[in-house]
């Protein structure tokens, strides 16, 4: 086997779940009802495997568990849809960090995939608001995921809704979480169709280095 690269990837990432707001897993405790099923989108704005750039490539998943992931209780079931513009080199990078062979954060995040039914390579489209108003996926005829910041009657104008290091952080520890509600959602394929509105969404940023 080769030996793994040194490798960045930073970006934004977010879901949309079945979960009520706020979705308890973010807090690493048990999923609405024990059960939850969404759609994980990460979008790689900086991004280097070894000397093979990554920027601007897409990745989504979608996934359902039950019971407690980060208490141990549980294994997602998971399928993966990968940025049909990446080229061979990146699409064997992209593979290898996600699938959790080459270190870093994903390696940990791998571990709790009971069951990977796939990853296919398709158009994908990602888009966060500058001022995190509204982020959202597309992948035509398999998924749309679109969601708006969390707002209230209590929240001052312009500012979001957020946790400061959650303790079930699917991107890992140390950053901040926006809070927001589904507008729409509808994924297909690898067995885990499903669909909802005004259900959980949250955005995160993420900043990861391998393998180490």
């Amino acid at each position: 086997m080769n030996a793994v690269p040194q490798w960045r990837l930073a970006g934004d990432w977010f879901d949309i779940c079945s979960c009520d707001i706020p979705c308890p897993c973010e807090f690493a405790q048990r999923p609405t009802g024990n059960h939850c099923q969404g759609v994980l989108a990460w979008h790689v704005r900086e991004g280097q495997y070894g000397d093979v750039k990554l920027d601007g490539l897409t990745l989504v998943a979608l996934g359902e568990f039950e019971g407690n992931l980060w208490a141990g209780e549980a294994k997602a079931v998971m399928g993966m849809y990968l940025d049909e513009k990446a080229n061979e080199p990146q699409r064997e990078a992209l593979q290898l960090i996600f699938g959790g062979h080459a270190g870093g954060w994903p390696a940990g995040f791998a571990a709790n995939i009971g069951e990977m039914r796939g990853m296919e390579f398709v158009p994908i489209s990602f888009e966060v608001a500058g001022d995190l108003a509204t982020w959202r996926v597309d992948i035509p005829g398999l998924v749309v995921g679109r969601a708006e910041a969390l707002s209230g009657p209590t929240t001052p104008p312009g500012k979001r809704v957020q946790t400061i290091n959650p303790p079930g952080s699917e991107v890992g520890p140390g950053q901040v979480a926006t809070w927001g509600r589904s507008v729409e959602v509808s994924t297909k394929g690898f067995g885990l169709d499903w669909t909802g509105t005004a259900r959980s969404s949250k955005h995160i940023p993420f900043d990861w280095t391998g393998p180490n």
